[in-house]
């Protein structure tokens, strides 16, 4: 990281950044190309979850190369000039979190509920049942975080 005094420090306040974010952008490597995914998904337990159609472009990545890397934010779309009106010195208030991690696409049915259901309460408190066809048509997928760190402006 460039601006180290920037960088957020604190475990607690990069795991809020991830349990309030809506978006998580999922990088994937497609042999040689980047390829960038927006998901919905949910931080729990260490770990971010996400669902997919159980065949698509984004799952044969993972198969192909499950390791991954993930970013998002808290952003405010306020621009914050400076006294001196130099456009450089401008800025937005923002917290963020990239890392990178690997991707596992779950097969333990109990697992597979139990992430389910979690992104299902981040937007809906309720725990909601799921048909079989449902269930069956759906992947879900896990993150095993092995890194991430934290940025913040200088305004947050």
């Amino acid at each position: 990281m460039r601006r180290m005094d920037r960088e957020i420090k604190e475990p607690k306040e990069i795991e809020a950044i991830l349990e309030q974010a809506f978006v998580c952008h999922l990088g994937l490597v497609d042999i040689d190309t980047p390829y960038v995914v927006p998901l919905n998904y949910v931080y729990t337990n260490g770990h971010i979850y996400f669902h997919s159609a159980a065949v698509g472009r984004k799952l044969n990545l993972i198969r192909e190369n499950p390791k991954v890397c993930f970013q998002m934010e808290l952003y405010n779309t306020e621009i914050i000039k400076q006294p001196n009106d130099q456009p450089c010195e401008w800025g937005t208030t923002y917290k963020s979190v990239i890392g990178t991690g690997t991707a596992v696409i779950l097969t333990d049915v109990a697992e597979k509920k139990a992430a389910l259901q979690a992104i299902v309460r981040r937007f809906d408190r309720r725990d909601l049942p799921f048909s079989e066809s449902d269930f069956a048509a759906v992947a879900v997928v896990r993150i095993d975080i092995e890194e991430m760190v934290g940025k913040k402006s200088r305004d947050s």
